[in-house]
């Protein structure tokens, strides 16, 4: 029976972890939309940000962002192009690596994740306030 109620307890905490996501991936979309970006755009913009070399290159290549933002390779491959469109980052073939491609942010796009920046942190900062 203890057995019983520890599984049950720990489903049930999977499942307020997967409702947390959830609320916050909504509020996190629903705060970026008036800048033209859900919350999967600005993980990849504020990985670029924070990779971003000093003289401005790219750090990242592309199976290297996948890797860290838990979209798989096609889904981060649209999401780069849209973001390419948009103007935000650029891509180009790896010097060492011709097979590679490298992702860095343009202008545009470093100023736009400035701007953003603190509206995604105070989503964050508030729903994960729920379970501090």
């Amino acid at each position: 029976m203890a057995a019983k109620k520890a599984e049950q307890a720990l489903v049930e905490q999977w499942r307020d972890i997967l409702a947390l996501h959830a609320r916050t991936q909504c509020e996190l979309d629903r705060a970026l939309h008036g800048h033209g970006l859900c919350a999967s755009d600005f993980e990849v913009l504020d990985l670029l940000a924070e990779g971003a070399a000093a003289d401005g290159g790219c750090a990242y290549r592309v199976q290297e962002i996948s890797d860290r933002v838990h979209l798989s390779q096609s889904a981060l491959s649209r999401l780069i192009g849209r973001l390419e469109k948009d103007g935000l980052v650029e891509r180009a073939m790896c010097s060492e690596d011709r097979r590679g491609v490298r992702v860095a942010l343009t202008g545009k796009g470093r100023a736009l994740h400035g701007e953003v920046r603190p509206v995604q942190r105070a989503v964050l900062t508030r729903m994960l306030d729920e379970v501090g």
